[in-house]
């Protein structure tokens, strides 16, 4: 199997989705506990729990991100160390 993307674009696409996950998820964590610094107060959101819920949606997509980045990687690692079965 050969890579779609190129070696750059698959690591950059590694490093953002992981950096993404994570602050997604403490923020979504935050909004779901309804911490007062996200909820309450004077136009910010009173259903900390819906917007939780949009966030945690984004985590899954960059989850998929990650996922397809990685093996994207993978495989650009594997084919520069010839370890790809090659017919031709």
């Amino acid at each position: 199997m050969k890579p779609v993307v190129s070696v750059m674009n698959a690591w950059s696409c590694v490093v953002i989705s992981l950096f993404a996950i994570v602050i997604l998820s403490v923020l979504g964590s935050l909004f779901k506990s309804e911490h007062h610094g996200f909820t309450g107060s004077e136009g910010e959101p009173e259903d900390g729990g819906a917007v939780a819920a949009s966030i945690f949606t984004a985590v899954i997509v960059y989850a998929g991100f990650f996922v397809f980045c990685a093996f994207q990687a993978y495989l650009h690692m594997r084919a520069r160390r010839g370890g790809a079965i090659s017919l031709s």
